[in-house]
Formats: C-alpha cells, sequence, structure tokens
C-alpha cells in the first residue's frame, strides 16, 4: 500500500505552507514521519492512504497495529484456457500478498464447463479471484490485476467497448463484487511470459491436475 502526507510547516509564526508529499511506500512511513518531527516545523500531519482515507498521526499509529493482523498490497495473477473440442475452459490464479512482515502466495486453478470461448474463461478467471481475496479477508484495499489478455483488460478498463452479452455479464458480476468489496482495481496488461505460473495452472486445469496452495513466501520473491 502506498501513502502521502499532509502537514503545515511553519518557518515562523507568520508563516505557515501547507504541503503534500508524493504517494511512498508504507514502509518508508516511521522514517519520514520521524524525519519530519525532527525538523520541529512540521505541525498538523496528516496520513491518507490510496482509498482516500485520512488520519492524524496518534490514529495511524493504531491503525500500524491492527493492519499487522490483516492481509494487505494483495498482486493477482489470472489466466484461462479453453478447449473447443471438450467445451471446457481452465482457469489459473495466482496471488501475492503481505500480512504484517510476513509474505504469502496462494495459488488455485479449476475446470469449468458451459463457458463458450477463451475470452469468457479469462472473465471467469478474474471473478474467481475476487472470490479468494474475499476468503483471504480482503476489503477496502487497492488490488492489482495482471493478465496478458489484451482485449480482455482493456475491456475491463474502460477502454475497449464489449459487445457480447455473455461477457457482459461478466462485466457486471466482476464489477459488482469488487464494489461489495470495497476494492480499488487496477488492471495491468503483461506479457504472456509474465504470466507463467497462471497459465500453467489454467493448462494444468484442463488436464484435470487440480491445485490449491497456500504458503508462506519468502519476501524477496514477492511480485509486485
Amino acid at each position: 500500500m502506498k501513502v502521502k502526507v499532509k502537514f503545515i510547516y511553519k518557518t515562523s509564526p507568520q508563516i505557515a505552507i501547507p504541503m503534500e508529499s508524493d504517494w511512498f511506500n508504507l514502509n518508508l512511513i516511521e522514517r519520514f514521519l520521524m524525519d519530519l518531527q525532527n525538523t520541529g516545523r512540521a505541525h498538523d500531519l496528516i496520513i491518507m492512504d490510496e482509498m482516500e482515507r485520512e488520519w492524524n498521526q496518534k490514529q495511524f499509529t493504531k491503525l500500524q497495529k491492527k493492519m499487522e493482523e490483516e492481509p494487505t498490497e494483495p498482486v493477482v495473477y489470472f489466466d484461462g484456457g479453453y478447449n473447443r473440442d471438450l467445451r471446457k475452459a481452465g482457469i489459473g490464479i495466482v496471488i501475492y500478498y503481505k500480512k504484517g512482515n510476513r509474505s504469502y502466495r496462494d495459488r488455485m486453478n479449476s475446470l469449468l464447463e458451459e463457458l463458450e470461448s477463451n475470452n469468457e474463461a479469462e472473465y471467469a478467471a478474474l471473478y474467481n479471484s475476487l472470490l479468494i481475496l474475499e476468503e483471504i479477508g480482503f476489503k477496502n484495499v487497492p488490488v492489482l490485476f495482471k493478465g496478458d489478455a489484451q482485449g480482455v483488460m482493456k475491456q475491463l478498463k474502460g477502454e475497449w467497448p464489449c459487445y457480447e452479452e455473455v461477457l457482459n455479464r461478466w462485466l457486471e458480476r466482476i464489477e459488482q463484487k469488487i464494489k461489495s468489496l470495497g476494492l480499488k482495481a487496477k488492471f495491468e496488461i503483461i506479457p504472456r511470459k509474465e504470466n507463467k505460473e497462471a497459465d500453467i495452472l489454467a493448462t494444468q486445469a484442463l488436464k484435470h491436475k487440480n491445485i490449491r496452495s497456500h504458503t508462506e513466501i519468502d519476501a524477496g520473491k514477492l511480485k509486485d
């Protein structure tokens, strides 16, 4: 999660200048606030997160303790594959996130029937990733979704129109779920090679190899 700090910088009793930082990673906040306090000139500090929520320093200190017990910074990789002969779809989902100082990875795939195309499989993968986010306990946080299906991603971002009724139904379900969880969704198109984990999971699902794992990982391996 990223935050920014707003404050009044007083150079003298007569001069008070409103200032605001750029967005920066949450793990830098403690050092940043300490440096500001050492100047003796920063007053009325307000910390704001990406959801536009604001706290004073005392409130934010309490919040940080609570956040150590809650999942944060989710990055979702998703992919869908479709077998026209079998009329079945395989979906693959990988979610990286943090909880306090620990990092986790949740992997899942599934074989789905009654879908009509590869694009529909992509939408189904994203929708199912939202169900996993809900299961983990994500609410009212920014979420980054990464996928390699350019057309689907541009439709999700609202850059391309969607004329297919079946895909529009998936769009509506996705938008409703995002709203109900209070998520701030961002969508990033990535090369297929960067989506390899989700792609392999989707392919394995089509081969009836079911996978679901939820493990703690080395923080250095956490994707962003």
